[in-house]
């Protein structure tokens, strides 16, 4: 047999062993784990999460996901917890402690001052048996029958299962809270999501001086003028009471000049696009851009309640935002 099968064989043996174990702790979402939701949800303070190893990593991934999804959680090391940072830690919030054995000591020595802080505490462990399970007001049963490590040593299967644990803890309490999209994006403002649910239209637009604004009337040579000092690739046309009446864009010189008209003798009246498609301020830049695909333009003006042009955006400003 090559080595190649070998190595094959090998991770395909790891990822059943795996799968089996997640399989196993469908079974073991019980009561427990609606408890440990309900003393979360009712908490009047974060979720402080616990673990030494590679059960401090999968704490980490799990206070970060409880984060950012609606419950203000932290990690803190244990090993540190008892030199000082155990001051980060307050009566009113809920401890979720990880330990494989369940009798990691950093943990264990943290067992009667948690206790004595009246702090609420929930274990994760393999060992329903162990220090820290009883101690704990809920343990969530995350053990397996067999490592993936053919040595049945290094932590695998356990760790996988404790961090499907923690997401699933985390989805929950998510749905229980009503958590939407917006709020995630609160959360991850620097990321594309939070760009495409945050920034608004009124965020990116040009407005006051910087919007490319003429009446009805104006010749097309002034109409051009005012185009190349603004920038912006059109121009908004205005009643004389200020209320939109067109919007004239670079497409629609394009299209003039096909028609070989006079741009010294013609009025802006009779090329531009009567009246336009238009956004409000208050929109959602991602929904201006959805109206700018979905019409195959390129340029939005954008108006008030009372249809008065108040600014105007195009494709390279929402290309500069993020936001496509």
């Amino acid at each position: 047999m090559s080595q190649s099968t070998d190595l094959i064989q090998s991770a395909q043996r790891t990822i059943r062993l795996e799968l089996e174990a997640i399989q196993d702790l469908l079974a073991r979402i019980n009561d427990d784990f609606v408890r440990a939701c309900e003393l979360i949800l009712a908490s009047k303070g974060r979720v402080v999460v616990l673990g030494m190893g590679k059960s401090g990593h999968v704490g980490n991934k799990i206070a970060a996901t409880l984060a950012s999804t609606g419950t203000t959680a932290f990690f803190v090391h244990p090993a540190e917890a008892s030199h000082g940072d155990m001051g980060m830690i307050t009566r009113d919030d809920v401890v979720l402690a990880l330990s494989n054995s369940g009798s990691t000591a950093e943990i264990v020595t943290l067992l009667p001052l948690i206790k004595r802080l009246g702090i609420r505490l929930i274990s994760m462990t393999g060992n329903p048996d162990s220090p820290l399970a009883t101690a704990a007001e809920v343990n969530l049963d995350a053990r397996v029958s067999q490592e993936a490590c053919p040595l049945n040593l290094a932590p695998t299967s356990s760790t996988t299962v404790s961090l499907v644990l923690g997401d699933a803890l985390a989805v929950a309490l998510l749905e229980a809270r009503g958590f939407t999209a917006e709020d995630f994006a609160f959360s991850h403002p620097g990321g594309a999501l939070g760009r495409r649910l945050l920034l608004k239209v009124d965020n990116v637009m040009h407005a006051g001086d910087n919007l490319p604004r003429i009446k009805r009337g104006t010749s097309l040579r002034d109409a051009l003028l005012e185009m190349t000092q603004k920038g912006l690739g059109m121009t908004v046309v205005t009643e004389d009471d200020g209320r939109l009446a067109g919007i004239f864009t670079d497409g629609d010189l394009r299209r003039t000049l096909d028609r070989n008209i006079d741009v010294r003798q013609t009025i802006i009246d009779d090329v531009m696009t009567v009246h336009g498609k238009t956004a409000r301020a208050d929109m959602l830049a991602a929904e201006a851009l959805k109206i700018m695909e979905d019409h195959k333009i390129s340029s939005l003006v954008v108006v008030d309640e009372n249809d008065l042009p108040i600014g105007a955006l195009n494709m390279h400003d929402l290309l500069r935002a993020g936001v496509m």
